[in-house]
């Protein structure tokens, strides 16, 4: 049974955090125990999704240790909200978190940290029941997505106006047919909603998508990298004060990151097992043949995924998963704008009077990650054209 009632608790607990007069008691915190503790191990917070990959193995790899800086097992948190108020608070100091939530934390509550890295590329999809063959069959029926700001949901809206369906928040009444209910739900709970048919689908992070393939009680409808090629999912979000008074520190922080993304791309079925419940630091809960069907896909699954037209773009040769670690800052720019116009729940006003170029440059200290990728061989080595500058590609 999915636990709709938490999810709303959770939403409420981190809207609350995520304003400057719900944040403040957390930055209090924060600024004590950097008083009392300035020179503190790397203390990882994540989600037992394939986000956290990157932090993951670097810690697994000793990446943290080999570079001369401490660094404890990595913290598992059971929701974005625990997430959100132990990194505020200095509990731990370095994230993974939801892109949108990044903007949604240093403008919506002025928390005083800021994006460092990209924590990996695609690796979410929209999965649905059975019986839904396109999108427009949607209509009438309900979504879940993991959270209001989330690229979930900015690409979900996005592809539901496409197909003339407007989405919409309100949790009572009937849906006209060309309406589609959005919800927020934790992942764990999406595959099991989907099969007893509280939802008509959802978009989430990997690998619940492959869950529900495993479990015969959805498929991938379409990949969100797909849609938006190589977008950014989570990002790697640190205290500003760590970046500036200790910057040494933070550079080693990345180096490994960054090294951590490389290894991955070069051993993804090592990495499935090392994330998974049978590797010896039991980061998640997943089997490591299910992590091993997003980090390392079987031959046939691309031409099952054209066929279905789960990928419609073969020429994009999107990776179900991929890391890199460069921020673009035309990937925030399109982020912002679009954030303008997705529904979500609570006060949004904030984001009405943001300025993309200037979120491109505020939000984002791309000083670190550009030293790590010189020192990793240059974005040749994952597999991306010279240059800190692309275009971004987005078909909905």
């Amino acid at each position: 049974m999915c636990q709709l009632p938490m999810s709303r608790r959770e939403w409420l607990k981190l809207a609350s955090m995520f304003t400057v007069a719900g944040a403040a008691p957390l930055l209090g915190a924060l600024n004590a125990r950097a008083a009392a503790e300035p020179d503190a191990p790397v203390r990882i917070g994540y989600l037992p999704i394939t986000d956290a990959t990157p932090l993951l193995v670097a810690h697994n790899n000793g990446y943290f240790d080999a570079a001369g800086i401490a660094a404890e097992k990595p913290t598992l948190l059971r929701s974005w909200a625990q997430v959100v108020e132990a990194f505020l608070s200095g509990q731990v100091n370095v994230v993974h978190l939801l892109s949108p939530m990044t903007v949604w934390a240093r403008y919506g509550s002025h928390a005083p940290a800021k994006v460092v890295a990209w924590n990996h590329v695609n690796g979410s999809a929209v999965t649905v029941s059975p019986e839904i063959d396109r999108l427009s069959d949607l209509g009438g029926k309900t979504v879940a997505v993991p959270f209001w700001y989330s690229i979930h949901n900015v690409v979900l809206q996005d592809m539901l106006r496409a197909q003339g369906l407007a989405p919409v928040l309100k949790k009572d009444g009937d849906l006209k047919p060309n309406e589609v209910r959005l919800i927020v739900m934790s992942p764990s709970d999406m595959p099991p909603a989907l099969a007893s048919k509280q939802i008509a689908g959802y978009i989430v992070a990997e690998p619940f998508n492959a869950a529900a393939e495993a479990l015969k009680v959805g498929k991938v409808l379409r990949f969100t990298g797909d849609v938006w090629k190589n977008h950014a999912c989570c990002v790697v979000f640190m205290h500003e004060r760590d970046l500036q008074t200790r910057p040494e520190w933070s550079q080693k922080v990345v180096d490994a990151i960054v090294k951590a993304q490389l290894w991955t791309r070069a051993h993804p079925q090592e990495a499935a097992q090392l994330l998974s419940k049978s590797g010896a630091n039991h980061y998640t809960p997943h089997a490591a043949g299910l992590l091993g069907t997003v980090l390392a896909p079987p031959p046939g699954d691309e031409a099952r995924y054209l066929a279905d037209r789960a990928i419609v773009h073969a020429d994009w040769h999107a990776k179900r998963i991929d890391f890199q670690p460069y921020p673009y800052p035309s990937y925030v720019e399109e982020l912002v704008k679009r954030l303008k116009t997705t529904q979500v729940e609570g006060n949004a006003q904030f984001v009405g009077q943001l300025d993309p170029a200037f979120v491109a440059r505020d939000l984002v200290d791309d000083r670190f990650v550009k030293k790590s990728i010189d020192a990793a061989g240059g974005l040749k080595a994952f597999g991306l054209p010279d240059g800190y500058a692309r275009t971004e590609t987005i078909v909905v």
